[in-house]
């Protein structure tokens, strides 16, 4: 017998796949968001861009080849004017009041609607509907069906009970315009602190209540504590929106009777004066001003992230 040898097969080449590089995969991750995030810049940051320029500038629209650089002095004059300063401060009353008043009682409709009830439900829902409400519709609401001094509801109300029948906005312009933004803004209030008292440790409080604390001490020492971050998110996004808000005093007092806050300043230098540098200026200071209360309210949300995160 012979021995037969067999020659041994040689193994088929591998081919090794080049995977893409980490950058590779995240540009071809972010690629279907550059479309958004292009057409972010050009509707919110090109705007203002082109407001900063103007703000430098010394431009009346109806003198258009009389404009000329002038620095700072657009923003010196702001800081400086009588009427532009005392709208700044219209602006920091109203916010003030208005975010107070709303917390207050955004907190006292948080408490009932963290009570079980029947119908919890359909008055959550219409405690709500105010904030759901154009905000245009809202002022037009107060102005006309509330405060109207001939057939407005107040004055009906008072005059069952054989009460003054005042004229609000003219007796109390700045009192109206708050009011009608507690209204549209305390459900928002409402919501915020109501997922805040949902978040709470319900063991710890029924620790507490076991071991003789009353309603008041449990409010004072556990949820009052615990609702200091919520509190603070509120009070802090109520103040970007209220800072900017525009509709309520120009459809209720037109700017009148001192309610002239900031905005609406901005918008009588723009549209009435058309003083395009001296309301560049002032909108300048708006957004600067929205940006470091923007700040603020990131930060708090953060920290609630990080105190959740921890308890998880």
């Amino acid at each position: 017998m012979t021995a037969t040898t067999t020659a041994p097969v040689a193994a088929p080449p591998v081919h090794t796949v080049k995977r893409p590089s980490g950058r590779m995969r995240a540009w071809a991750t972010r690629a279907p968001l550059l479309p958004a995030l292009i057409f972010m810049i050009a509707v919110t940051q090109l705007p203002f861009v082109a407001t900063l320029v103007i703000s430098f500038f010394d431009w009346n629209s109806l003198y258009p080849d009389a404009r000329s650089f002038t620095g700072f002095g657009n923003y010196t004059e702001v800081l400086s004017d009588a009427a532009l300063r005392k709208s700044v401060w219209t602006t920091i009353l109203l916010t003030v009041a208005v975010v107070v008043a709303s917390l207050v009682l955004g907190l006292g409709l948080a408490l009932l609607l963290d009570r079980k009830f029947r119908g919890r439900g359909l008055v959550r829902t219409l405690l709500i509907a105010p904030f759901l409400v154009v905000p245009v519709a809202a002022a037009l609401l107060w102005k006309h069906v509330l405060y109207n001094p001939e057939y407005g509801l107040l004055n009906g109300l008072l005059h069952y009970v054989g009460g003054p029948e005042p004229d609000w906005i003219s007796n109390t312009p700045l009192l109206a315009v708050e009011m009608s933004l507690v209204w549209q803004w305390t459900p928002f209030m409402m919501l915020i602190l109501l997922a805040g008292l949902q978040s709470r440790d319900h063991q710890q409080i029924e620790a507490a209540e076991v071991d003789g604390a009353s309603a008041w001490q449990v409010f004072r020492y556990l949820t009052l504590p615990h609702l200091r971050r919520y509190l603070e998110l509120g009070a802090l996004l109520g103040s970007i929106y209220i800072v900017q808000n525009f509709d309520a005093v120009f459809t209720i007092t037109s700017g009148g009777l001192g309610t002239a806050n900031l905005p609406y300043t901005v918008y009588q230098s723009f549209y009435q004066a058309h003083e395009n540098g001296l309301a560049s200026a002032a909108g300048v200071l708006v957004v600067i001003g929205s940006i470091i209360i923007a700040t603020f309210a990131l930060r708090v949300v953060s920290s609630l992230f990080r105190e959740e995160a921890s308890r998880a």
